[in-house]
């Protein structure tokens, strides 16, 4: 779970969101290879048109998931797994998408080097503007450092780019953060991004923990 700053100044509107608990819970069930997910969070959004002054605040719609891994890392052959992933329309007013959003996401990594690691994500999830439904592809490239056997690190690049959307507009990000194991069982992090693109937030700040049962 945690907690993320999400902020923008551009086109005359000032805006700043909140997502919290941001909450993932993730269960292994019948063997190693399958998991399942629930996500939860909510959102809180202030916009400035100066004067006026637009706030609302509410959950977002449910996540549901499931992981399946498809390889181990051979040689070249990378680590990966499926994600078969949708939300449901039980969200605020304001954030439901008002319909269920089905989507798909393949993950893969390879481990480098004893300290480096490589991974990606390549999603395809529907979404829906002010006037249809159309597609959102999302890409990402991330690169971990362990720096100590508690401590470690990761910079990225992301995008989120539509297809068929009226409004929705391509996103580009990088952010950096860092990884503290407290226990084997109990993980901390802080990051920070920018936005790359016009469309994209300025800038986001936020942290998160791990627990393991």
């Amino acid at each position: 779970m945690g907690y993320t700053l999400f902020a923008d100044d551009g086109g005359g509107v000032h805006s700043r969101s909140h997502s919290y608990p941001e909450l993932l819970a993730r269960i292994g069930v019948f063997a190693d290879w399958l998991e399942l997910r629930v996500g939860y969070n909510n959102a809180s959004l202030s916009e400035n048109f100066n004067p006026l002054t637009r706030s609302v605040s509410g959950a977002e719609d449910l996540y549901l998931g499931a992981k399946f891994m498809l390889t181990s890392q051979y040689g070249i052959l990378p680590e990966m797994v499926l994600l078969p992933q949708m939300t449901v329309p039980t969200g605020h007013p304001e954030f439901t998408a008002g319909k269920v959003l089905p989507g798909l996401s393949w993950l893969y990594g390879w481990d480098v080097l004893e300290w480096l690691s490589f991974a990606g994500s390549t999603q395809a999830n529907m979404a829906v503007d002010d006037v249809d439904d159309y597609v959102e592809f999302a890409q990402s490239l991330t690169i971990g450092y362990s720096l100590t056997e508690r401590l470690g690190a990761y910079t990225e690049w992301f995008v989120f780019a539509p297809a068929g959307a009226i409004t929705a507009r391509t996103q580009h990000y990088a952010d950096a953060g860092f990884t503290y194991h407290v226990t084997n069982n109990f993980q901390l992090d802080i990051r920070a991004g920018l936005g790359l693109s016009e469309a994209s937030d300025d800038y986001f700040v936020g942290s998160g923990l791990v627990v393991r049962f």
